[in-house]
């Protein structure tokens, strides 16, 4: 579980979000860009977890869709995981 909640994408979205929360307690108005950066928040938080979901998918042997960048190495995910 720890590989899963400490990776690179689910620490940058978590710090990302730090940033936003910080930038609204600084009383500045809510504008376009802010609204923009809070959307990109999200959809950087989804990436990251649907890439979690893709590689413990693979480790346990189901597919995953072509557009996953763990797409091509199921086999490598599933061999790693029945070794240990």
């Amino acid at each position: 579980m720890r590989k899963y909640l400490f990776g690179t994408g689910i620490i940058t979205a978590f710090t990302g979000g730090l940033t936003l929360l910080r930038a609204l307690r600084e009383n500045e108005p809510f504008t376009w860009r802010t609204a923009l950066a809070w959307a990109s928040w999200g959809i950087s938080l989804a990436l990251a977890v649907g890439a979690i979901v893709d590689v413990r998918r693979a480790s346990r042997g189901h597919l995953i869709a072509g557009d996953s960048p763990v797409h091509g190495r199921e086999k490598k995910l599933l061999k790693r995981r029945l070794e240990s």
